[in-house]
C-alpha cells in the first residue's frame, strides 16, 4: 500500500513537472515573440518624418563704396525675390530604445533633434551696379546668408515646427498602442506613459 501511494506521488510530481516546464517554455516563447514584434515595430517606425512648407519673401540689397576720399561713391543694388521650400525632419532611425523583457518595459531613451533644411530659389531683379563697385561672389554669399537667416527666423515663428512635432507624436503613439495592447509598459526616459495624451505633453 505504501509503495502504491509513493508511486502515485512520484507520478503526480512528474506530471506536474512536465506541465510546469511546458507552461514555462510556452510563456518564454510568447515573451520572445512579443519582444521580436516590438523590435520590428520600432524598426518600422524608424523612418524620416518630414513636414514641408513654402515661403516667399522680397529683399532689397544695396552697397556703397566711397572713392577718392569721399569725393564720390560707387553704388550697387538689387531687388531680390526668394521662393523657398523648408523641411523639418526627425530621423527616427536614430531613436534610442531599451527593451527589458523581465519587466516588460520599452524605454525611449533619446529622440534626435529636429533637422531644419532650407532650399531657397533666389532671383535678382532691377540690378544696378557702378563699374568700380560690381557684384562679386562674396556679395552673393552674403545675400544668401542673409536670406537663410531671415527665413529661419520666419520658420521658427510659424506652425511648421509644431506640425513636425505633431507628426512625431503620431509615430510615437503607434509604439504606445502596440506595447499597451501586449501588456507592456512604455517609458520616455524615466517617466511612464500612461495614455496617448501624455505623449503630447512630453518635452521632446
Amino acid at each position: 500500500m505504501r509503495n502504491i501511494f509513493l508511486g502515485i506521488v512520484i507520478a503526480f510530481v512528474i506530471v506536474f513537472g512536465l506541465r510546469y516546464c511546458e507552461n514555462k517554455k510556452e510563456n518564454r516563447e510568447i515573451l520572445e515573440a512579443n519582444t521580436a514584434l516590438i523590435q520590428k515595430e520600432l524598426k518600422n517606425v524608424g523612418k524620416l518624418i518630414v513636414t514641408e512648407g513654402s515661403y516667399a519673401q522680397v529683399f532689397s540689397y544695396s552697397d556703397s563704396k566711397d572713392l577718392m576720399y569721399g569725393l564720390f561713391d560707387a553704388r550697387k543694388r538689387a531687388l531680390i525675390v526668394v521662393n523657398a521650400k523648408a523641411t523639418i525632419a526627425y530621423d527616427l532611425s536614430k531613436v534610442k530604445t531599451d527593451i527589458d523583457e523581465t519587466t516588460k518595459t520599452v524605454t525611449i531613451t533619446n529622440i534626435p533633434e529636429p533637422e531644419l533644411s532650407i532650399n531657397p530659389n533666389i532671383q535678382y531683379y532691377d540690378v544696378t551696379q557702378d563699374y568700380l563697385n560690381q557684384f562679386t561672389a562674396s556679395d552673393y554669399n552674403k545675400i544668401k546668408s542673409r536670406v537663410e537667416k531671415s527665413l529661419k527666423k520666419k520658420i521658427e515663428a510659424s506652425e511648421l515646427r509644431t506640425n513636425a512635432e505633431n507628426r512625431l507624436v503620431s509615430e510615437l503613439q503607434k509604439i504606445y498602442i502596440l506595447t499597451n495592447s501586449m501588456g507592456w509598459t512604455l517609458k520616455y526616459n524615466s517617466k511612464v506613459v500612461e495614455n496617448e495624451a501624455e505623449l503630447e505633453r512630453l518635452e521632446l
